[in-house]
């Protein structure tokens, strides 16, 4: 596991490659022959983002003068050495070009030598052991969150790592925590479980839901890792089955992570708040999204909001022969879409919020970051809100949401 090898299908977020001093240990191969590895996530104190932001701001002033003192000491030196030495003429070979003398290599064949980047290694057994000690384990209780993920992994198994629009929600949602106490929320394409945990530090019920068994059992182990931290505040995460592509939630008792009747009726009655993170890259699973987003908000008898967290991704195109965002383009299409559907069911208002909050995950939030609220309203008559049998609703039609991109 020195050298990772990248295919053409292969993703890496840049949270596991810009993470300052990050630990990540290779803890175990998935189903599917992925390794498996765990990291440490602190949540910044007051004094730390304090000064993380200050430091920022004077070592950049910092480095602007001490930038113009080297130029200033190596300018000085260069000049009075010139001043001295004009008259010498350079070293030239026999051709009459200049003779430089070059680096030696190391190879034993007289070639180049060999450059890997290497992204990341298999832990030693100290650090191991470090990680894993009771001391350690104390301290993921107030400030730490682990979390297993994977690395560098074809688009479909993306859910896998985590994204920086992960952060940017969990730091909205630690910006805005008297706003979820208490709450019953639902998280939509949560991945490794990250937003969740951090969800579940403030609001009473989190339902984690996603598709794939090997992915919902990695997210399970993350919720168990991070459990004393949760139960601190008395917050609970229940990882669940729901797929975008499919129009109700699956409650079949011999299917893993399936619903129980119970919580069903919970989610439709008292969900607040639906929360996605940094799910935007495919046109067909947004359009999923949006489906089911109609489709659970239609069936509730009260107000939800949902907040979803994106992070535009350019690309140049031959079919534009430009650079573009065309998942985002989709996005914003689908949002407006929704925005002015009037099907009698059910009101949608969107706007973007600004990510001006405070920054308590370290991360580079990047102009590309966004965060949009989108507030859902429905319009059930009495009839609607007392038949179950019109629960749910299939949600948004393919004519209604056109899927064509």
């Amino acid at each position: 596991m020195d050298h990772i090898t990248f295919h053409y299908d292969t993703v890496l977020s840049d949270v596991h490659m810009l993470l300052s001093k990050p630990r990540h240990l290779m803890t175990r191969l998935n189903h599917v022959g992925q390794p498996v590895f765990i990291s440490n996530f602190k949540i910044l104190s007051d004094v730390e983002r304090l000064d993380s932001s200050g430091s920022g701001k004077r070592s950049a002033e910092q480095k602007s003068v001490s930038s113009r003192e080297d130029c200033e000491k190596d300018s000085s030196p260069t000049q009075e050495k010139d001043g001295e030495e004009g008259n010498e003429e350079p070293c030239l070979d026999e051709d009459g070009d200049l003779d430089i003398t070059r680096r030696r290599f190391r190879g034993e064949d007289g070639g180049r030598d060999l450059v890997c980047p290497i992204i990341l290694k298999q832990s030693s057994p100290g650090l191991e052991h470090e990680v894993e000690s009771p001391d350690d384990e104390d301290k993921c209780t107030k400030d730490i969150i682990k979390i297993e993920h994977t690395m560098a992994t074809p688009l479909q198994d993306v859910g896998k790592q985590v994204w920086r629009g992960a952060f940017l929600l969990a730091d909205f949602i630690l910006s805005e925590s008297d706003l979820f106490r208490g709450a019953t929320v639902l998280e939509l394409g949560a991945g490794t479980g990250f937003t969740s945990i951090v969800m579940a530090t403030t609001a009473k019920t989190v339902y984690c839901t996603d598709v794939g068994e090997d992915l919902l059992s990695m997210c399970e182990r993350n919720v168990s890792f991070n459990r004393r931290m949760t139960e601190l505040t008395g917050g609970e995460v229940r990882v669940r089955l729901l797929d975008w592509l499919q129009h109700s939630l699956c409650t079949e008792a011999d299917v893993d992570f399936s619903w129980t009747e119970e919580e069903v009726a919970d989610v439709y009655d008292n969900t607040l708040f639906i929360i996605a993170a940094d799910v935007i890259y495919d046109d067909e699973l947004t359009s999923g999204l949006f489906r089911t987003l109609h489709g659970l908000c239609s069936n509730f008898n009260h107000t939800c909001t949902i907040f979803i967290s994106i992070e535009k991704r350019m690309n140049f195109t031959l079919r534009h022969m430009d650079v573009c965002c065309e998942a985002y383009t989709y996005f914003r299409r689908c949002l407006s879409q929704l925005q002015d559907l009037d099907d009698g069911r059910c009101s949608f208002r969107v706007e973007q919020l600004p990510c001006d909050f405070a920054q308590f995950f370290i991360y580079e939030r990047i102009e590309q970051l966004e965060l949009w609220k989108v507030t859902a309203t429905p319009r059930l008559s009495d009839e609607v809100c007392s038949n179950p049998e019109l629960k749910p609703s299939p949600g948004l039609s393919r004519e209604q949401l056109n899927t064509n991109p």
